[in-house]
């Protein structure tokens, strides 16, 4: 299964880094350091709406010895205006506008008479440089706000902004082509006629490629027509950096997508030691005329729990480093099983569960009834975490310590 996974992140090298605007550029990983055009912020401004003040005019100022200053201006952020304050003068001041020459303090609206047109009274006298948010304090011209690597969240995006920038180099998310293979695969909702299913894993692909931070384009289920397939592909290796199929992978009479990809050199199918989701196959379609390497080709297992465990533990790392991530993989916890169930020999079990609390007493049981059967659909919809069981234990126990994937779910404790 190591095995596995490091030939899939071989292949998945990460995506040549794009100009994106801010407003594109949410979630993307950053491809080169940011550092700031100017002083941030660009001049001392004021903190708090009230009045920018000479603090030697109010150093007795008190309820009881309230000091009365002349306002001479009316300064909003955004201001250009500049007044020089003499002695027993003010201007009114709104937050976020420059401070005036000659002033060294602000006085909060809320220490004043909340002043008249011409004159303010200051009832308590302003501490040095009060509420006053000085050039420079936050970056200096030239200082690194955000370094290559840094994944573009609302913070870091707001950072990259007041550093000047309006665009930033950053490794695109990947599109993703998502393909269910099978004749007998009908859309949800429509009614099946006998020997068919509604197709789940194409919407259960695609929202897990969305979820990773990749863009779906899902195509839905198409029959298992060699020809079709074939040409569905080549249509889409111009358009997409992925493409994820499932179903058609084993051996059988109608598999169809080992039958097309298999003869590639450029594709690998084979069986790996895991449970559910033994057989895998993945690649890279024929470079196109111009040389470029055509898209990543995931092909999983039909049954949904196989499928989705398939995609959590090769395909979901391989779209993060495409997308430039070098956090891959989900985070892990330690917990103890709150039920016993058996696990296959040979073969590394990957056990839907339900983390049933966090902690130091974490706990988790199985998803469904019938444990880690890979057409177990409904019951993976209870999942909050995948259970990892070594390929050498074939039993587990009330109480033995696992290792759990967590996986990104709201009803998590």
């Amino acid at each position: 299964m190591a095995v596995h996974l490091a030939a899939v992140l071989a292949v998945a090298t990460p995506l040549a880094p794009e100009l994106a605007s801010l407003d594109a550029a949410r979630g993307l990983v950053l491809a080169e350091d940011i550092r700031s055009a100017t002083a941030t912020p660009p001049f001392d401004n004021s903190a708090m709406d009230g009045y920018a003040v000479r603090r030697d005019d109010l150093l007795d100022a008190s309820e009881d010895n309230p000091v009365t200053l002349q306002v001479i201006a009316d300064l909003a952020a955004g201001t250009s205006e500049n007044p020089a304050l003499e002695p027993g003068q003010a201007a009114r001041i709104m937050t976020g506008a420059p401070l005036p020459d000659g002033a060294d303090a602000v006085v909060p609206i809320e220490d004043t008479d909340r002043g008249g047109l011409y004159f303010a009274t200051v009832l308590r006298a302003p501490e040095p440089a009060a509420h006053i948010r000085r050039t420079g304090e936050d970056a200096q011209a030239g200082d690194t706000v955000l370094t290559a690597g840094s994944v573009l969240w609302p913070t870091r995006i707001a950072a990259a902004a007041s550093a000047g920038r309006s665009s930033l180099l950053a490794h695109p998310a990947p599109r993703v082509a998502v393909i269910s293979t099978g004749s007998e695969l009908v859309t949800p909702g429509d009614v099946p006629r006998r020997g068919q299913i509604p197709d789940s894993n194409s919407y259960l692909l695609a929202a897990a490629v969305a979820e990773a931070g990749a863009v779906p384009i899902r195509i839905g289920a198409v029959p298992d027509d060699e020809n079709t397939l074939r040409d569905l592909l080549a249509t889409l290796a111009d358009t997409v950096d992925a493409i994820v199929l499932s179903g058609g992978v084993s051996v059988g009479a109608y598999d169809v997508v080992k039958a097309v990809l298999a003869p590639l050199p450029s594709m690998t199918f084979g069986p790996v030691r895991m449970q559910p989701g033994k057989p895998q196959g993945f690649g890279r379609w024929p470079a196109g005329d111009d040389g470029a390497p055509g898209p990543v080709i995931f092909a999983l297992p039909g049954n949904p729990v196989s499928a989705y465990v398939s995609f959590e533990v090769f395909v979901r790392p391989a779209l993060r480093r495409l997308a430039g991530h070098t956090e891959l993989h989900r985070p892990t916890i330690t917990a103890s099983a709150a039920t016993g169930w058996n696990s296959p020999p040979g073969r590394a079990q990957y056990m839907p569960v339900t983390v049933e609390r966090t902690g130091p007493d974490s706990r988790v049981r199985p998803a469904a009834a019938g444990g880690s059967g890979s057409h177990l659909v409904a019951g993976l919809g209870q999942a909050t975490g995948l259970a990892l069981v070594p390929e050498d234990v074939t039993r587990i126990d009330e109480g033995d310590l696992l290792t759990v994937m967590l996986l990104l779910c709201p009803q998590l404790p």
